[in-house]
C-alpha cells in the first residue's frame, strides 16, 4: 500500500473486507478526483480484475434502466451479486446526477447483492462520466461478479461504452425511428448484441427485420444468392472485401454473428434469452482470444486517458492565477487572440520556465 495516506489505507482495508461503505466512500474519491486517488486505484488494480463488463446502451426511452433492472435480477436468481453504474445526465445547477435511472431501480435497492452508483455526465461526451471507466474498476476489484453499466442515452455519441466493457448491448424500441439510427455507423459497429425493447408495440417485427437485414447487408449476406447486374456477383465482392482492407468483424466467417432479440423489459419477457446471448458473446470472446484483445486496447485507452489528463493538470497549474488574468486581459483588448496565448502558454510549459513573458 506504498503511497497511499493512512485514511486510504484503513479506506482500502475496510474495502477489502467487503464493506459496500468503503466501496461507496472510495468511489466518491474516486470520481471527485482528491488527494490520493491515483495511489487507490493502483492498489486496487494491481491485484487483477475479473468482472463480466456488460454495457447497456441506446436512446433515451429506450427502457435501459428497466432491462437493467431485469437483468440484475436474473442474475441475483443464479446467486451472482451485481455492481451497477447508472451515468445519468447532470443537473444544470449542481453539475450532479439527476438520479432517474436509479430512481427506475429502485426495486434493487434493498436487495444486498446489488450495489448501484449514479453517476453525472459532467459535460463528458460519448454516454460516459469522465471516471466511469475508473469507477468500474473499482467495483471489480470489489469482488463483483457482473457489472453492468448503463449509458446516459444520447444516441449515436454514445461510443466509449465499448472501451470499457467486454459485451455491447444496444437497446432500440419501434416507434422512434430507431432503425434509421442503427442503420447509421455508430450502433451498427458497437453492437455486440441488438435489443429490440418494448415488442408489444407496433412496428417492432419491422425493426427487428430491418436490423436483420442490415447486419446481413453489412455482412454481404442479403446478396451472397443473387447475380448482381452483368452478372457480376457482388455477395461475393463483399465477402472477399476490397483488397488491403482488413474485414470488419461481422464478415469473418468464424466471427460473432450478431443476434437481434425482443424483450419486453416491464414484463421480463426475453430478458432470459438476453442473458443467454450475454454469456453466449462472452464464450464467443474466451475462445477466439478476442477478450484479451479488447482488455489489452481497454489498457491503451486508459493509459493515454491519465496521460492526458495528468498534463492538463500539470498545464493548468502552470497557467492559472494571474497570467491567465492578464492574458486574457490582452484577449479583451484585442492585443492578443487564444491561439497567440495558449500558444505561449504551450511553449513556456513544455520549456520548463512556466509562461514566456513578453509575447502576445
Amino acid at each position: 500500500m506504498e503511497g497511499l495516506s493512512p485514511q486510504l489505507r484503513d479506506l482500502l482495508k475496510r474495502f477489502d473486507q467487503g464493506q459496500k461503505l468503503a466501496l461507496a466512500r472510495a468511489i466518491s474519491i474516486v470520481e471527485n478526483e482528491r488527494d490520493g486517488f491515483q495511489a487507490l486505484l493502483h492498489a486496487v488494480l494491481a491485484r487483477g480484475l475479473r468482472s463480466e463488463r456488460l454495457g447497456i446502451t441506446g436512446p433515451p426511452g429506450a427502457g435501459k434502466s428497466s432491462l437493467v433492472a431485469e437483468l440484475a435480477n436474473h442474475y441475483r436468481a443464479q446467486g451472482d451479486e451485481v455492481g451497477v453504474v447508472a451515468v445519468d445526465p447532470s443537473s444544470p445547477y449542481s453539475g450532479g446526477a439527476l438520479l432517474g435511472d436509479r430512481i427506475r431501480m429502485n426495486d434493487l435497492a434493498t436487495d444486498p447483492g446489488i450495489f448501484i452508483r449514479s453517476m453525472a455526465t459532467r459535460g463528458s461526451l460519448g454516454g460516459l462520466a469522465t471516471t466511469t471507466k475508473e469507477v468500474i474498476d473499482l467495483m471489480d476489484g470489489f469482488g463483483f461478479p457482473r457489472v453492468m453499466v448503463e449509458t446516459v442515452g444520447v444516441g449515436q455519441t454514445e461510443l466509449e461504452v465499448t472501451s470499457a466493457t467486454d459485451t455491447v448491448v444496444v437497446v432500440l424500441v419501434p416507434e422512434s425511428g430507431d432503425g434509421v439510427q442503427a442503420m447509421k455507423a455508430g450502433l451498427m459497429e458497437i453492437a455486440d448484441v441488438f435489443v429490440v425493447n418494448k415488442a408489444d408495440r407496433p412496428g417492432a417485427d419491422r425493426l427487428l427485420k430491418e436490423l436483420r437485414m442490415a447486419i446481413h447487408l453489412r455482412a454481404g449476406e442479403a446478396m451472397k444468392d443473387i447475380p448482381a447486374h452483368h452478372g457480376v456477383d457482388m455477395g461475393a465482392a463483399v465477402r472477399e472485401g476490397a483488397p488491403g482492407k482488413k474485414p470488419r468483424r461481422w464478415e469473418k466467417p468464424e466471427g460473432w454473428q450478431i443476434p437481434v432479440l425482443a424483450t419486453e423489459a416491464h414484463s421480463g419477457k426475453g430478458v432470459t434469452e438476453l442473458a443467454d446471448a450475454v454469456e453466449a458473446h462472452r464464450a464467443h470472446l474466451l475462445a477466439s482470444g478476442e477478450l484479451e484483445v479488447r482488455r489489452r486496447k481497454r489498457a491503451e485507452i486508459r493509459v493515454r486517458d491519465v496521460v492526458s489528463r495528468e498534463l492538463r493538470r500539470v498545464a493548468w497549474r502552470a497557467v492559472a492565477g494571474e497570467e491567465l488574468a492578464r492574458g486574457l486581459d490582452r484577449i479583451t483588448e484585442g492585443a492578443a487572440t487564444p491561439y497567440s496565448l495558449a500558444q505561449r502558454f504551450v511553449e513556456g510549459i513544455l520549456g520548463g520556465g512556466g509562461p514566456k513573458r513578453g509575447t502576445p
